[in-house]
């Protein structure tokens, strides 16, 4: 749609030339045919550098916009960004995308539901009471058990298994909060990608993207019960063991390994090959590579081990 439309729909003022939109993405990989915004002087920097035209903005970042940008002045930059997500939001179902494909070998239940525009690689295994969404790609070999849904435009790698009522794509949990209380949705616009060899097990969550994707990539592993949250990205052969849960826009290295009910909270980096123990809590960044760490407030496991010494001896 036109910039000056979502101005309309946002009931704002406009300035700058009018342009189309294709879309919506966040500030740093915004293109030129997309609306981003920017909610803090934080970001002034990366708002000045970005390739994007057409910008949500409040009057004290109009400054920073890089020449020639268009740009709806907004009293609340995130209220208005909620907003316009759900003018760019897709339709739940493409009843116009082209019929299913199926490769050579495959086998879809009768009693599973494919929407138009999937496409469904070779000797694939698809059991009753899936549900397999608008334009979902899902690679070679791979099995999906009874009653996995997976959401539209999501994307499943080769020789991947996924277990029973497991959901891939749902919206991941995301509000903008008026000052009267209310919360206002921010529509998930994304989708998930899981790259090949990754095993998810039986009633998992993985959350669809703002924008862009959320991202499993190769030979992850997850037991039962795993929820990982929007825009996380979790690193090649990492293992996750049951009812552990990622915060939304987190990302892990390769090969971590997280023990029963840990938790990451979100916007953090963890290093490659670091280990949880179980009911880790974990709300600060990891630099270092290799660390094994236990505990809430999360330390060293050595360090964690000897106080819990101290503390069977005081209650001895």
């Amino acid at each position: 749609m036109l910039l000056s439309e979502v101005a309309t729909h946002l009931k704002s003022d406009f300035i700058g030339d009018d342009l189309e939109i294709g879309s919506m993405n966040e500030l740093s990989l915004a293109s030129h045919t997309q609306l981003t915004f920017a909610t803090h002087k934080k970001y002034a920097a990366t708002l000045s550098s970005s390739q994007a035209k057409a910008f949500l903005i409040p009057q004290n970042l109009i400054e920073y916009l890089p020449e020639g940008s268009s740009y709806i002045v907004c009293e609340d930059v995130s209220i208005s960004m909620a907003y316009a997500t759900k003018l760019f939001a897709p339709k739940l179902i493409d009843f116009d995308a082209k019929d299913v494909v199926v490769g050579d070998g495959s086998f879809v239940d009768t009693m599973a539901k494919v929407e138009n525009g999937a496409v469904i690689g070779r000797d694939v295994t698809i059991m009753a009471g899936s549900y397999i969404g608008s334009n979902v790609v899902i690679g070679d070999r791979t099995t999906i058990y009874p009653n996995v849904t997976i959401y539209r435009d999501c994307v499943i790698g080769s020789d991947c298994i996924i277990h029973a009522s497991t959901i891939i794509g749902a919206d991941g949990f995301g509000f903008s909060h008026t000052k009267q209380g209310e919360h206002i949705k921010i529509y998930q616009n994304g989708n998930v990608v899981i790259e090949d060899d990754v095993e998810i097990g039986a009633n998992c969550a993985i959350d669809r993207a703002v924008f862009n994707s959320t991202l499993i990539k190769k030979g992850v592993k997850f037991d039962n019960f795993i929820h990982i949250a929007h825009n996380c990205e979790i690193g090649e052969y990492s293992i996750f063991v049951a009812q552990s849960g990622v915060g939304g826009s987190t990302k892990l290295g390769r090969n971590c390994v997280v023990s029963g009910q840990s938790a990451f909270s979100d916007h953090l980096d963890i290093a490659p090959f670091s280990t949880f123990s179980a009911r880790s809590g974990v709300t600060k960044s990891i630099a270092k590579s290799g660390g094994v760490y236990s505990g809430y407030p999360l330390m060293d496991h050595r360090e964690w081990r000897r106080l819990q010494a101290k503390i069977a001896k005081l209650n001895s």
